[in-house]
């Protein structure tokens, strides 16, 4: 069954609007009388009736709501390294897909992207691919893709875990990292394409923020934060 969002919702009453009217009424050509199952951002789903379709609306009667099964009960924020050209969308997509709560593109010493003044389009852009994404993966909140912010700059305190990706760590893998206890509310940092400068690491540190190593195999950006926000949520869940 086709799944929207919407913050409109007045008793057992919904109301569609955007660009989704014209997919629901030119691309999937619903009609009044079918289902569809609507959600309103905040971990709540409902099975819906489409009553009317208009031009700038689209009308449904809910059903009975009930809490999204798929989401995680950790919220875990990716503060990603600003990776090269075109693979953020990627890491955006596949991250939501797989339970990330926020995406926080951060720029680090060795970054080789650096953010412009029009990267507020991006982001826009980003937030869009977040929501195909959360739609796809049938996700009970379309996650936040953040702006973009200095890492030195980002405030670890509000988590219960903060986790850094290192390839210099030997010794403290991932898993003995969250078997210490993680908290509903967890951080991963990810570095860019070279890696972190050691005053970097240091800092993060300092803040509180743990290094782990995520095995033998270094990996590229785009990979190490899905392939960390996967295990952290296999260990946990």
């Amino acid at each position: 069954m086709n799944r929207f969002f919407t913050e409109d919702i007045a008793g057992d009453t919904a109301r569609i609007t955007g660009e989704d009217v014209r997919h629901i009424a030119r691309v999937l050509r619903l009609r009044p009388g079918d289902g569809v199952v609507l959600c309103d951002g905040r971990v709540r789903e409902y099975t819906a009736v489409i009553e009317r379709i208009g031009e700038a609306e689209v009308v449904c009667r809910l059903g009975p709501g009930r809490l999204s099964p798929a989401e995680p009960a950790h919220r875990v924020t990716l503060f990603q390294a600003l990776p090269k050209s075109g693979k953020m969308e990627t890491i955006v997509q596949k991250c939501v897909e797989l339970g990330v709560f926020a995406v926080a593109p951060v720029v680090t010493a060795r970054c080789v992207a650096l953010p412009t003044k029009e990267f507020e389009k991006k982001r826009l852009r980003y937030q869009r691919v977040a929501l195909e994404a959360a739609k796809q993966s049938r996700r009970g909140i379309v996650p936040e893709v953040l702006g973009v912010q200095a890492l030195s700059a980002v405030d670890f305190s509000g988590f219960d875990t903060a986790l850094v990706a290192y390839e210099n760590e030997r010794e403290r893998s991932l898993k003995e990292a969250l078997r210490g206890g993680a908290g509903g509310r967890i951080a991963l940092v990810v570095g860019p394409e070279g890696g972190f400068e050691e005053g970097e690491a240091a800092d993060l540190a300092h803040r509180g923020v743990v290094a782990v190593s995520l095995g033998a195999r270094i990996l590229r950006t785009e990979t190490a934060g899905m392939a960390m926000l996967a295990q952290v949520l296999y260990e946990l869940e």
